[in-house]
């Protein structure tokens, strides 16, 4: 692994975000975290923490430029209310920050993305996702790696997600039935999983399936 001078982190304040953060901020092979949020997160001397509206993002910010993006960057329909709305975050929101990226010189970018992304999918979600992956493939990262995680076990969280906790709960309980695939993934090994792809930035593109996430 090579140290890193500037890591990126895009949706920081999410369940997989937030362990970026963390873990990041612990790595003595990080020297500067920016992370850029509509509120302020608590400060922290490695930490830089633009403040910014996703709707129109600085094209000029000097921040873009970094040893790698990290992206934990997304919503869900119910969230965000329509599914025109989810695709506007999970893919217009990327792809621009991407695109930014790139064209400052960034060359390595890592994607949380989701087990069964892929563009020709009759879901809608799991086809969203598939397009994003494809179209940030199209622009020419020198290092890609995407993540495809299953259901997320973030432990308790603070909003009510019941459908959620159910799949979690009878996953867990059924574990020695359920192909390790499909089992549900800490967060905490999502974050770890993505700062070590940045760290040894791969030429080409990568996909890590979710069974290979269990630690």
């Amino acid at each position: 692994m090579i140290p890193l001078k500037t890591i990126l982190i895009l949706g920081s304040t999410g369940m997989v975000g937030q362990q970026l953060v963390n873990q990041a901020l612990a790595s003595d092979q990080i020297h500067r975290v920016v992370a850029p949020t509509r509120k302020p997160l608590q400060t922290h001397s490695k930490l830089e923490n633009p403040i910014v509206d996703f709707e129109h993002l600085p094209s000029s910010a000097s921040w873009w430029q970094s040893d790698a993006v990290l992206c934990a960057l997304g919503t869900t329909i119910k969230q965000a209310g329509s599914k025109q709305q989810f695709r506007h975050v999970d893919y217009d929101y990327v792809i621009q920050a991407a695109t930014l990226a790139h064209a400052a010189g960034t060359n390595c970018f890592v994607l949380n993305s989701s087990l069964g992304a892929d563009a020709s999918s009759g879901n809608f979600y799991l086809k969203v996702k598939g397009q994003l992956e494809h179209d940030l493939t199209a622009l020419g990262f020198q290092s890609l790696t995407l993540i495809r995680p299953s259901l997320l076990d973030a432990g308790a969280r603070p909003e009510s997600r019941p459908g959620e906790q159910i799949g979690l709960w009878f996953s867990k309980r059924m574990s020695l039935l359920i192909p390790k695939r499909y089992q549900p993934i800490a967060t905490e090994n999502v974050a770890r999983a993505m700062l070590h792809a940045a760290l040894n930035a791969k030429p080409g593109t990568h996909c890590i399936e979710s069974e290979q996430l269990h630690y």
